[in-house]
């Protein structure tokens, strides 16, 4: 592995229980697309509600873990360490199957443009290398304070 969750928490802020990457795989030689793991464990608290005997991941924490992907990809380059990223957007979701405790999610974003300080980024996840999740997401930079 690439990067492990010891890595990425050097790099975002996020922490648990919202820390939703375990690991990065893969980042391209362009930096421009990245590639991250989740892996989906019982023990998780949405799942105590979501739902009680039939549990599912809820697709905003999909996403969310898609944007946080992305985030190591942008906050790792030099202009932009110790800044945040904030959602600006997200566009066309699509949810394709249910994610369930055991489930590995492989996680890809992919930078497509950055137009006055907005970052556009084409996002996946799969499980076992079918879809469950795909759109676009948008973030934008800003200092810490």
């Amino acid at each position: 592995m690439f990067m492990n969750v010891m890595d990425i928490m050097e790099v975002i802020p996020h922490r648990y229980p919202f820390l939703l990457v375990d690991g990065i795989q893969e980042i391209s030689e362009d930096q421009t697309s990245i590639t991250g793991i989740k892996n989906v464990t019982i023990n998780e608290a949405c799942f105590q509600g979501h739902f009680p005997g039939q549990p599912v991941m809820p697709g905003v924490l999909i996403v969310e873990a898609l944007a946080q992907t992305g985030c190591v990809l942008l906050l790792s380059k030099e202009e932009n360490k110790g800044k945040l990223a904030y959602f600006a957007g997200i566009n066309k979701m699509r949810f394709r199957k249910p994610v369930l405790p055991g489930d590995q999610l492989e996680l890809t974003a992919v930078f497509t443009k950055e137009k006055a300080g907005v970052y556009f980024a084409d996002v996946k996840a799969k499980v076992n290398g079918k879809p469950v999740c795909q759109g676009e997401i948008m973030c934008t930079l800003a200092d810490r304070t």
